[in-house]
Parts: C-alpha cells; sequence; structure tokens
C-alpha cells in the first residue's frame, strides 16, 4: 500500500504542508510589512532649512545648559562629600 500511495504522489506528509504554510506566512507577512513601510514613508516630510537651524540651535542652547547644571551640581555635591569625610576624621 506505501509503495502504491508513493508512486501515484498521494502521500502528503503533514511536516511538509505546515512548512509549506508557515512559508507562505512569512512571505505574506513580509510583503504586508514593506506595504506599510511604504504608506508610512509617504507620510514622511522634510523639514526646510529654517526648521533645521532652530532645532539645531534649541539642542545645543539645552546641551549647555544641561552641562552647565550638572557642573554645579557636581561640585557641591563633590565639596558636600570633602566636607564631610573631613570632619568624620579624614584626611
Amino acid at each position: 500500500m506505501a509503495k502504491a500511495a508513493l508512486a501515484t504522489g498521494e502521500d502528503r506528509s503533514p511536516q511538509k504542508s505546515t512548512t509549506t504554510n508557515q512559508l507562505t506566512g512569512y512571505w505574506t507577512r513580509t510583503i504586508d510589512f514593506l506595504k506599510d513601510v511604504r504608506g508610512e514613508m509617504r507620510k514622511v516630510v522634510t523639514p526646510s532649512w529654517k526648521e533645521v537651524q532652530s532645532t539645531t540651535t534649541v539642542v545645543i542652547v539645552s546641551v549647555f545648559v544641561f552641562a552647565a547644571f550638572f557642573y554645579v551640581v557636581d561640585s557641591v555635591f563633590g565639596s558636600a562629600l570633602k566636607w564631610l569625610l573631613h570632619w568624620l576624621g579624614g584626611q
């Protein structure tokens, strides 16, 4: 019986069909993903030169403000820790 089934090509293993379904599902999901990416990329708007300059200025100023703030905080905590260790008998 098995030889007859092999000769007629009726032997379909369940593993082969699930592998085919998984592969088909993978390609379908990939194509859907790429279609979604293309749709989202169509919504992207390139900023004008003036917008780029203004946001760059805001970022640079913010970086310097935060750097100054953390320098002050670090100096205060460093001095306080040095005073505390000296007060506790450190050198």
